[in-house]
């Protein structure tokens, strides 16, 4: 019988969607919800603890209470700024490796180096523990995304191909070929309702999402859902692009139809093919 499966939960859907998918396959969980990230409504069904960002000691605590050996990190997480973060002495190990001064792929990849070789947990990803979320190539609702779509499709991942080696982030917002917005700190959600108020008269706006070029595989996939598509269809948006093989849909059908039923595309791509 599988170990206790551990959940640190950020924001989104995403931590009681895999809750779900283990409790089908017989698996218990044990959810690390963070506190001012986490949904209540998400997490609250499950076996669970709250816990701030910066309280790494209380985090490993209660999954060793709850007999975890491995841990999936699923849902956004705002980056705090040190004074939020108020790191205990455990947090601290993950500083320590420079994790704040190298962007968001450093801090993660220091928070996975950290778990796995100081503390003994194994870090797995969402597709080890509920697979079939990742988007394939084409199109995936019932639209396709016209020429001038496909040319703005083209144009943000040409950007986001520039932005990679900064640790930017994983979307922009592209209309007639112009940049509208490109994700920072705030967010996905955030960047498409700003980018809606930034639009043009024309045809609508396309949000482009890929992963980050040595981004680490196993935490931080791109991941959207139906309230990516509701935010989308909100905004005016013509559609949304997605890498394929390496963006997470959570909730793929309900989805695909809530986009059908938006007007909006919804397109897996390949950076660097045609």
């Amino acid at each position: 019988m599988p170990t206790r499966l551990g959940i640190v939960a950020g924001g989104g859907a995403l931590p009681g969607y895999i809750a779900a998918r283990c409790k089908e396959q017989g698996r218990d969980v044990f959810i690390v919800a963070l506190k001012q990230h986490a949904d209540p409504a998400v997490v609250e069904a499950w076996p669970h603890a709250w816990v701030r960002l910066g309280a790494a000691a209380d985090s490993i605590r209660h999954f060793r209470e709850a007999g975890v050996e491995e841990i999936v990190m699923a849902g956004p997480v705002r980056r705090p700024s040190l004074a939020e973060l108020r790191p205990d002495a455990r947090m601290m190990r993950f500083l320590a490796r420079g994790a704040l001064k190298a962007g968001d792929d450093g801090l993660l990849s220091a928070v996975v180096q950290t778990l796995e070789q100081d503390e003994g947990f194994r870090i797995v990803s969402v597709q080890d523990v509920a697979g079939g979320l990742l988007a394939r190539k084409g199109t995936l609702g019932g639209l396709e995304p016209g020429e001038e779509d496909r040319a703005d499709i083209a144009r943000g991942m040409a950007v986001l191909a520039a932005l990679g080696q900064s640790d930017v982030g994983q979307a922009v917002v592209i209309q007639a070929g112009v940049v509208l917005g490109i994700e920072a700190i705030e967010g996905t959600d955030a960047l498409i309702h700003r980018c809606g108020a930034l639009k043009r008269s024309a045809k609508g706006p396309v949000l482009v999402k890929l992963a980050k070029s040595g981004q680490e595989q196993r935490v931080d996939l791109p991941t959207i859902g139906p309230a990516t598509i509701a935010g989308c269809r909100d905004a005016g948006f013509a559609g949304i692009a997605i890498e394929a093989g390496r963006t997470l849909v959570v909730d793929r059908d309900a989805t695909i139809a809530d986009a059908d039923a938006a007007g909006l595309f919804l397109v897996g791509v390949l950076p660097g093919s045609d």
